[in-house]
């Protein structure tokens, strides 16, 4: 048998009642009480009682995490980290890819389903096809989070980084090593998620002399390779490529040495996300850094405060997580 509440509430010294507010991630639990009692859960290793807590309060245990690439290396990185800090609260994660398919965005967001039809307590999605006004006709139903640029015009909850700030941040550091025509890669017009476009704005509030500028169709390393491969036949010299995702900025370092150019000696290259690949690449990767494990954590807390008080839990929220530019190898 395994541990129950009641051993719970015993090795912490606390009331059943207690317990099962931590465990239900109720609020007004003053913060010792909660780490005493989720240190107790792990020494005890209890693990709640899925089908009786659905019973008992109409809960599934079961939230979904809805991204649009599970290749990506930053949502996989960003999905792993949901899911790990998602056990800390024992909800078990049911993890939906859309490839940015507005029906299937669509159809996850309005119906309150995970993967095989489950319903679940909430969702955390970042769409990428649904503009804000579709996002807003979304019917009632499980609290939503949204990850990423979309706000919904406060509709839901969002956690994000300031994609502005953060591109700015790039380019004073690419102007700072003396470069100054500097190109940038990946541009999506036919993209609602804004990601792309705001991040070419952070860089045109530095860098405001003509530049040139390539669209992408997905933020692929082919497409990055790709993409320098037009930027060098255009013959128009540069010294510098600013890429809006650290894919495209290892296919477009590939696709430089491809054509005897030295990075960072002939161009300097500058990615976005920080995924493992780049801190491995030859040269390693200078990149824009958000904080995943922040994004992670302040999803589900807002995802938490919805559950636990609803509309109670007041307007809805904007969040914003700490972002830091990392100088590496291909820009020094």
């Amino acid at each position: 048998m395994g541990a129950s509440l009641k051993d719970v509430a015993a090795r912490a010294g606390v009331s059943i009642r207690t317990v099962s507010n931590v465990v239900n991630d109720f609020p007004l639990v003053a913060p010792e009480t909660r780490e005493r009692v989720r240190r107790a859960i792990d020494e005890l290793q209890y693990r709640p009682n899925a089908a009786a807590r659905s019973l008992r309060g109409g809960r599934s245990g079961l939230i979904g995490l809805v991204l649009p690439e599970l290749a990506s290396p930053y949502f996989g990185e960003l999905a792993a980290l949901i899911t790990r800090a998602a056990e800390e609260r024992s909800w078990t994660v049911l993890v939906e890819q859309t490839d940015g398919d507005p029906e299937r965005e669509r159809r996850l967001l309005d119906g309150g389903r995970a993967p095989g039809g489950q319903v679940v307590d909430g969702l955390l999605i970042s769409p990428w096809a649904l503009s804000p006004a579709e996002l807003q006709r979304r019917p009632g139903g499980a609290p939503v989070v949204l990850l990423g640029e979309q706000d919904a015009a406060g509709l839901f909850d969002r956690v994000a980084i300031d994609n502005v700030a953060a591109a700015a941040d790039a380019a004073r550091h690419l102007l700072a090593t003396g470069r100054r025509r500097i190109a940038v890669i990946g541009l999506q017009p036919h993209l609602a998620n804004g990601t792309a476009e705001q991040r070419y704005r952070g860089f045109r509030s530095v860098v405001t002399h003509p530049v040139l500028e390539e669209p992408v169709e997905a933020l692929h390393r082919a497409d990055g390779a790709l993409a320098m491969e037009r930027l060098l036949n255009t013959g128009v010299p540069f010294d510098a490529v600013f890429c809006f995702s650290d894919q495209l900025a290892l296919g477009a370092l590939r696709a430089a040495a491809s054509r005897g150019l030295r990075i960072p000696k002939d161009m300097a290259l500058a990615g976005f996300d920080d995924i493992e690949d780049g801190r491995f690449s030859v040269p390693s990767l200078t990149t824009i850094a958000p904080d995943k494990a922040a994004i992670a954590a302040a999803a589900l807390q807002c995802l938490a405060a919805r559950l636990a008080a609803g509309e109670a839990a007041g307007p809805a929220r904007s969040v914003v997580v700490p972002h830091r530019l990392i100088v590496r190898e291909s820009t020094n």
